[in-house]
């Protein structure tokens, strides 16, 4: 049997989450939508070594330039890491395939080329990637921000994510700071400081993201409200750049994101407003506007799952990490627009999160129609959408990803407000 984390076998049902997820890749052999292979490139290092044949199933390619590049970055810093340790990455890479069947047939047709390991990317490759796996069990198949593989009685199954709320909660800093220069300058009342939130869906992950920057934001800046737009989409970049707009519209001065594209931040310049991104480094799309970005460093599992596959050892089927293991990284501070100290304060408050001093959902920070936050489940265990077992609150905050890698932070709290909702 594979190894599970110790806190996975304990857990007695699934929970709801969600993740916006996309991919994509350079190099290697590549699919496009409908399953077409083009040939690519082979990585291989320099003198003899290992092989692993590594499937990646994505929802996109690499043209949005956030999620989807994110991946690619961290797809090609893995194969640079493994050469040095003697170990060739041959990519089998499928782009634009979508939540549905071809989902299903783009696994069979990976685990039929002889892929040691499959990485869907997208929340809703899962359960047309269950559909394959119990048909191959000498392949391992992974679905990265997803949920089920720890109860899905498979050994070849896993899921991976990582913190990336104290990377949000980083990212609210940076915007926090310079909503109270704002202030402090006379360049706007207390009360204009209102962040705008592109969001994909109404999920946890979107939830749990949104909500760790709001508090980064509100810890420098006391008297910031935020309101989130939904799309109802992962990557429709028309559709984000228009909920961008909108927000501005609504009275908006800084604008963020959980959605895959960079339309949002190129909305934000061109209303004068300031934005923090996600994925990748969006200062190059909106100069006068971005001041910073978080992501995840895919890099960090891809070396653990593709060296444990190369050697012949069990890893864990559901993983997460963050900043102190280097699973999460912040992009460049733009310092020509941030407020002044914010590199300063960003490295303290890093570093507190790093050695756990500061807990991004302590309960003392926020509450919920005028009460302090108490009590939450944190797992879903008969699918109805409500949690119903493992309390998430305890040692005076809300405990994310501490069961389980995908989030579960559902909780809408006083100071942000849901325009609308998209599941």
């Amino acid at each position: 049997m594979k190894k599970r984390k110790l806190l996975a076998l304990l857990l007695a049902g699934a929970m709801m989450v969600g993740l916006a997820a996309c991919g994509g890749d350079s190099g290697s052999s590549e699919t496009s939508a409908g399953g077409e292979t083009v040939s690519g490139n082979s990585e291989t290092p320099s003198g003899e070594g290992k092989t692993v044949k590594v499937g990646l199933i994505c929802i996109g390619d690499e043209n949005d330039q956030g999620y989807t590049y994110n991946f690619i970055r961290g797809k090609e810093a893995v194969t640079e890491k493994l050469a040095a340790k003697g170990i060739t990455v041959d990519w089998q890479v499928k782009w634009n395939i979508g939540e549905d069947s071809t989902c299903e047939d783009a696994n069979i047709e990976l685990a039929e080329a002889g892929c040691d390991l499959i990485i869907n990317n997208s929340y809703g490759f899962e359960p047309f990637m269950l559909k394959v796996a119990p048909d191959y069990p000498e392949i391992e198949f992974i679905a990265c921000t997803n949920q089920a593989s720890w109860n899905d009685d498979l050994d070849n199954t896993h899921n991976a994510f990582a913190n990336i709320y104290e990377g949000r909660y980083l990212a609210g800093v940076v915007a926090g700071m310079k909503l109270q220069e704002m202030i402090d300058n006379g360049e706007i009342t207390a009360d204009q400081a209102v962040i705008g939130y592109v969001g994909a869906y109404s999920f946890a992950e979107v939830i749990s993201g949104f909500t760790a920057y709001y508090l980064g934001a509100k810890s420098v800046c006391p008297s910031v409200t935020m309101k989130v737009q939904f799309v109802g989409s992962w990557s429709d970049a028309s559709e984000e750049g228009n909920a961008a707009q909108a927000l501005c519209d609504a009275g908006c001065i800084m604008i963020s994101q959980h959605s895959d594209n960079t339309t949002p931040a190129t909305a934000a310049q061109n209303n004068g407003a300031f934005h923090t991104g996600y994925n990748n480094d969006m200062i190059s799309v909106a100069p006068d506007s971005s001041l910073i970005g978080t992501r995840i460093d895919w890099s960090v599992y891809f070396e653990y799952a593709i060296e444990a596959v190369a050697n012949g050892q069990e890893f864990d089927q559901d993983w997460c990490h963050g900043m102190d293991e280097g699973a999460v990284v912040m992009t460049e501070l733009n310092t020509d627009i941030a407020a002044e100290g914010t590199a300063e304060k960003l490295a303290e408050v890093e570093e507190a999160i790093r050695s756990g001093e500061l807990q991004v959902f302590d309960t003392t920070t926020f509450t919920v129609e005028g009460q302090p936050l108490t009590t939450c489940m944190a797992l879903d265990t008969d699918g109805d959408f409500v949690a119903d077992d493992k309390e998430a609150v305890f040692d005076g905050a809300f405990h994310e990803s501490y069961f389980q890698s995908a989030p579960y932070f559902t909780v809408q709290i006083d100071g942000i407000e849901w325009l609308n909702s998209a599941y």
